[in-house]
């Protein structure tokens, strides 16, 4: 057989193929996704938490250098809650992007945690491997989006930076408290303009990623004959067992003949035994049935076994319709009862027409 080259891969995964992928850690996980989130949640921790914080930090602080003489002694209630909203300033800004940043490749993962990505491979410890994964073109693609992601970045921040309205101020003008309002604000829109560049490399990355990973778990049609062998079995095995299956019937079919009333024919090519139990309440039963071939062997059992042969075509092709040990439907009480009572006549018995004939 002719090895599989990349180009013969033109049929889209199977969902067994992308399970088995995932149980081997095989995921489309966009890193823009993740850095996103983490950029849009430090942001919000600037915004929303860090002047709050900062403001209680500069005021202990304070405090702290105005008690400055007195730290020869015990440290000082005002050092520890400097050390409180120090910590909180760093929590204000790194936190949520701890929690937030893991939480998205979570997320795009579905709460798998592959324990296979972190167990060691003696293949990546060879150096050969190792240069064929540095000059892979998976990692040629990953530099030309860091190089267009990080010229998009720099383009946006200076066209951000170059508008900024601290710097169209008067020098002879400047008074801090308007400084500082106007550097916060140029900062929160360069930052809000930065979040917002991330948000659509993300989005774009992650649509890149996704097609990559199907495109990567592209099957041959070889391989899905194979996978249909691994579910379903063998073709050739399930064939045989189906043509085992259809023979048993047939047999059980054929030996049901025995016991039957009457053989309805068209007459060569439809032949439908009939049964009816003398007394009972229900209707007739169609307990075998074949067409041609089948027909034949049915007509030939019959005549073996001695049960009468009625040619009705019409009736014949309607029944053949029912399914076998299935009763006849009412629309056929009247034809059946007639064709069975006069067969129980030729052998001097009653039953079914006095029971049905009425429909």
């Amino acid at each position: 057989m002719a090895e599989e080259t990349p180009g013969d891969k033109t049929e889209a995964p199977t969902p067994r193929r992308l399970e088995k992928a995932r149980e081997e850690g095989q995921v489309a996980v966009s890193k823009e996704v993740s850095g996103a989130i983490g950029m849009a949640s430090a942001i919000a921790g600037i915004t929303l938490l860090l002047p709050y914080a900062s403001a209680h930090l500069v005021r202990n602080a304070s405090v702290l250098l105005e008690q400055s003489a007195q730290l020869a002694g015990p440290f000082p209630d005002a050092a520890w809650r400097t050390l409180l909203w120090g910590a909180l300033v760093v929590l204000a800004v790194i936190a949520l992007p701890m929690l937030l940043a893991p939480a998205a490749t979570l997320m795009q993962t579905r709460g798998m945690v592959s324990a296979k990505l972190v167990t060691p491979q003696l293949s990546r410890l060879s150096p050969l491997a190792g240069i064929k994964r540095l000059f892979s073109a998976t990692n040629l693609v990953e530099f030309l989006k860091n190089l267009a992601k990080l010229g998009v970045l720099c383009a946006v921040a200076a066209l951000v930076l170059g508008g900024m309205t601290w710097q169209l101020m008067p020098a002879a003008s400047w008074h801090t408290g308007q400084l500082l309002a106007a550097l916060r604000e140029d900062s929160l829109l360069l930052l809000g303009t930065l979040a917002a560049v991330f948000a659509a490399i993300a989005v774009l990355d992650f649509a890149w990623v996704r097609f990559d990973h199907q495109r990567k778990l592209r099957m041959s049609r070889e391989d899905l004959k194979e996978e249909m062998k691994q579910t379903d079995g063998d073709p050739e095995i399930r064939a045989r067992l189906k043509r085992i299956r259809v023979e048993r019937s047939r047999n059980r079919m054929m030996s049901a003949i025995a016991k039957a009333d009457v053989i309805i024919t068209n007459p060569t090519h439809y032949a439908v035994a009939l049964q009816y139990e003398r007394g009972g309440t229900g209707a007739p039963k169609v307990v075998a049935k074949g067409v041609d071939h089948m027909a034949a062997r049915i007509r030939a059992a019959a005549e073996k076994h001695g049960i009468p042969l009625v040619a009705n075509p019409p009736l014949a092709r309607a029944l053949y319709t029912v399914e076998l040990d299935r009763e006849i439907p009412p629309e056929h009480y009247e034809a059946v009862a007639e064709i069975i009572a006069y067969v129980w006549r030729l052998r001097g018995q009653a039953g079914f027409g006095a029971a049905h004939a009425g429909g």
